[in-house]
């Protein structure tokens, strides 16, 4: 088993177009690289007015549709400012991505590490 510290990392501006977490741009995409990952996420900046999603897409099956396994909405100044994901086992189409619900547009540091 291999640990990868940061398989994927980025530090783009949130707003109210979904970004995926592994390719920087509008997503969801589809990555196919096996794995158990878990996602790091810098909420410090945001404010009493802001809502963000972090949403976790994978398909059941090859060939399948890519769907939404994990939608979680960080409102407010958070008490713990890192938000850490569960780990989970992806690898047939999936993505992490973030999107802003309401407030301010936001630069949110994350990192996706990953086991192999």
């Amino acid at each position: 088993m291999t640990l990868s510290i940061s398989a994927y990392s980025g530090s783009g501006t949130i707003s109210t177009t979904e970004i995926s977490m592994t390719t920087g741009s509008s997503g969801p995409a589809v990555n196919t690289t096996a794995g158990i990952y878990q996602a790091y996420i810098d909420c410090n900046a945001m404010t009493a007015a802001d809502e963000f999603q972090f949403a976790v897409y994978e398909k059941a099956v090859s060939g399948g549709t890519q769907r939404q396994v994990l939608n979680v909405h960080f409102r407010g100044v958070q008490a713990t400012p890192i938000a850490v994901s569960p780990s989970l086992m992806l690898g047939i189409g999936w993505d992490m991505t973030l999107l802003k619900i309401a407030g301010t547009d936001r630069s949110l540091p994350y990192r996706i590490a990953q086991v192999v």
